[in-house]
């Protein structure tokens, strides 16, 4: 969600805090600003509605100099888009930017307004900064004064304070929203993403939950939660801002899906050895942890519940153990029973979903066999909470909508479920299969991409419709749920999946002429069952859309276009057969004008409840 870049330097930083903020454009926002002091307190404040290059464009116009700032990308959450709810918001000498919700804005906005102080917006962000203001008057550092207000917010935050009459510090505080701090010679920054900081350090600093931190030039205090001094490690990173420009694409998510190819042999990469799955990655220990487990509990939400959901299914036929899987919104305000030996693996693209990091958190108090995170980031909450953790190695991923995340999340449940598997007796024969299968994923993909044609013409059978229904069975029925995801997102269709199985109850209802219904059937136990539900959709007036294996022993007839997919291993099946239902999106969100990369009202990381 939103973007957090600050700077405390001797050089003009408008440009740096802007450079930060176009590398977070990815977490999706409606508006943007900065505000920047220099070395006589003299402050000047820019925001925009609308993209980063509106904001870039008025920096042109309005130069802005100084070494002391902060910059911010919105999301809103209290208050429309607008440039007055954009950040920074300001009271008197004081501005502040905020990622999160502050859930106690309305008592405390009671309290300010009889105190005097005027709202010109109607976010939550301006009580921290009339806060902090009036905790000023009564005396002591901006640092003492930000840690007095801290116990008067409830809720989720991470919020970088300036005080234009003393440009040489900036205090931060981390509750619930990740901030990172950046190391330079003679100069420090902060920021929301260690990507925003990328183009001026790898020195890397990551604040904890409670923390607050004071930084100036040449150096950084940071207090727990308790206001006492800690040291958090520095380290060196060595994430790679790959998104570069989006090439021969024309849009980012075009891009990601062709990259599926080579994201996927970067996931494999170094983890095979002889045949056998190598994740020695995890620890010395690790083995003995997983032989261990008896039951696994899944949290994850969006796509990422998908990818659990899908791991269900080949955590219980394959490794024979026990797997629930909870959106983690749900887990984390449900009281659940623990069962015994049970291991937490928690799934997230960004490793600071706050809900997941929420369920994370819990589940150390409740007493779990373990945690292992499967993330795509390597400094993240999630990553550093977790006992264990395997990464995605995706690279950085711009659009919105999760494509290539999704299916190296799934790569990487299948090898930890072949890893588990071994150690409660699956065959070695079993093993090898799955390597087999994934080691020709990756062409097995790049062979069905040269189908975007073909799907591309299907998508105009969409043009005027307004809802679809996705069908599978087995392992597929979350693959339908990520496509019907895929549509909604990009193009705003209403779409919904079902298993199924389950048509008699309820959904053949909808099914009419104006209802496509998109299937995935690959070539295993239950095509023959599935085949019966696509009758039932045919003697309805359906319209059906299957993409389907070539040896499946379908064809196209009235009302049903048949789109003939390579064979694949039916272990890797499900991660194959979601290509084709993101580039049945994309090209649907194409005819429909849509905003592809950052769909309205959507984030990348989304930081808050």
């Amino acid at each position: 969600m939103c973007g957090i870049v600050g700077a405390v330097a001797q050089r003009d930083i408008a440009e740096i805090l802007l450079e930060g903020l176009r590398r977070l454009e990815y977490r999706g926002y409606d508006s943007a600003g900065l505000a920047v002091v220099d070395n006589e307190g003299h402050m000047g404040r820019l925001r925009r509605l609308g993209k980063v290059q509106v904001l870039a464009d008025a920096l042109d116009a309005h130069p802005l100099h100084g070494g002391t700032g902060i910059a911010h990308t919105r999301w809103a959450t209290h208050g429309e888009p607008s440039e007055a709810n954009a950040h920074p918001h300001v009271s008197d000498y004081i501005a502040v930017v905020h990622n999160g919700i502050i859930e106690n804005f309305e008592p405390l906005r009671v309290l300010l307004i009889e105190r005097g102080y005027r709202f010109e917006s109607q976010t939550d962000t301006e009580v921290i900064a009339h806060l902090v203001h009036w905790e000023l008057l009564q005396g002591g550092t901006l640092l003492e004064a930000v840690l007095r207000v801290i116990p008067q917010l409830r809720g989720a935050y991470g919020t970088v304070v300036m005080d234009q009459r003393d440009p040489s510090v900036l205090v931060a505080a981390r509750s619930g929203s990740p901030l990172v701090i950046g190391r330079g010679v003679g100069e420090n920054f902060i920021a929301s993403d260690q990507l925003a900081l990328l183009p001026v350090t790898r020195r890397f600093m990551f604040l904890e939950e409670g923390d607050v931190a004071e930084i100036k030039r040449r150096e950084v205090n940071v207090f727990d939660k308790h206001g006492k001094a800690v040291e958090r490690p520095e380290i060196e990173s060595k994430v790679q801002y790959d998104a570069g420009d989006k090439g021969a694409y024309r849009h980012y998510m075009q891009k990601e899906i062709y990259e599926q190819p080579q994201a996927i042999k970067n996931t494999l990469e170094g983890r095979f050895n002889h045949g056998q799955i190598n994740l020695s990655e995890l620890g010395p220990d690790a083995d003995a942890l997983l032989a261990k487990v008896q039951h696994v509990q899944i949290i994850a939400c969006g796509t990422s519940y998908h990818s659990g959901m899908v791991a269900r299914y080949w955590f219980e036929a394959l490794a024979g153990v026990p797997c629930d899987v909870e959106i983690a919104s749900e887990f984390r305000y449900r009281k659940s029973a623990v069962r015994p030996g049970s291991l937490i693996i928690t799934l997230s693209q960004s490793g600071e979903t706050a809900d997941t990091l929420a369920a994370l958190r819990l589940s150390k108090e409740l007493g779990y066999l373990g945690s292992l995170a499967v993330c795509n980031v390597a400094g993240s909450s999630l990553v550093r909470e977790s006992d264990l953790a395997l990464m995605t190695k995706a690279g950085t991923e711009i659009g919105v909508a999760s494509t290539k995340a999704f299916t190296t999340q799934l790569t990487v449940l299948l090898m930890l479920v072949a890893r588990v598997g071994r150690l409660k007796g699956m065959s070695e024969q079993v093993e090898h299969e799955i390597v087999h299968g994934l080691q020709a994923l990756p062409a097995r993909i790049e062979q069905m991409l040269s189908l975007d044609k073909t799907i591309e013409s299907l998508a105009e059978g969409f043009s005027d419709k307004h809802h679809a229904l996705f069908l599978g069975r087995g392992d597929q029925y979350p693959i339908a749920m990520e496509g019907a995801l895929k549509l909604k997102e990009v193009s705003y269709i209403h779409a919904e999946a079902y298993a199924a199985g389950e048509l008699k109850h309820g959904p053949l209802a909808l099914i009419d002429a104006d209802m496509p219904v998109i299937v995935v059937a690959p070539n295993n136990e239950l095509l023959e069952k599935l085949k019966s539900n696509i009758e039932e959709v045919r003697a309805r007036g359906g319209q059906l859309y299957v993409f389907a294996d070539q040896d499946a022993g379908f064809t196209d007839s009235e009302g049903m276009k048949i789109i003939q997919l390579p064979h694949v291993e039916e272990i890797v099946a499900p991660i194959f057969y979601t290509v084709p239902l993101q580039l049945l999106s994309y090209h649907v969100a194409l005819i429909k004008g849509t905003d592809v990369d950052q769909p309205r009202n959507l984030a990348k990381s989304v930081t808050v409840e």
